[in-house]
């Protein structure tokens, strides 16, 4: 398939949060209830943001988070399915990966459901040692009931 036309961007300000709404909740279903004004906080807080275009319609997108050192994630990998086998989602990965904020950190980690063996062939490998997750709202929930984390029994130095 001729990609020659598809279109790779880092800038920010590129993305088109209705057509990316669009996007995920055609490929995403752990992303079908995002709203617009969410999704322009997390590109205005990831860097770097990568977008992927046939001509003006918006076919992919990934963003990350990182302290530029030690560690970053990748979030919210996705390509329409028309264009899924094509090798873009391989290049879209890479392209974060191998940006200037990315390219030293020690460790890049990212959450999938369904999709290791793609991520695989990329080079990431599964860790199940690092694997936790707080729940804001139960957190918040907890607190608001005047329950402390178990952390908060640690004395302050």
């Amino acid at each position: 398939m001729d990609c020659s036309h598809i279109q790779f961007e880092t800038c920010k300000s590129k993305v088109d949060c209705t057509q990316l709404k669009s996007l995920l909740d055609q490929t995403a279903f752990w992303a079908r209830d995002r709203q617009i004004q969410d999704l322009e906080i997390a590109i205005a807080h990831s860097y770097p943001v990568v977008t992927v275009w046939d001509e003006n319609r918006l076919i992919g997108f990934a963003r990350a988070t990182s302290d530029g050192v030690y560690r970053a994630c990748i979030w919210d990998v996705v390509i329409h399915p028309e264009y899924q086998g094509w090798g873009l989602g391989q290049k879209l990965v890479e392209t974060i990966i191998s940006h200037p904020h990315l390219s030293r950190v020690e460790r890049i980690y990212l959450m999938t459901t369904y999709q290791q063996p793609f991520y695989q062939r990329i080079g990431f490998e599964e860790n199940s040692t690092t694997t936790m997750v707080l729940h804001a709202h139960a957190w918040t929930t907890q607190m608001q009931i005047g329950e402390s984390p178990s952390s908060a029994n640690i004395e302050a130095g």
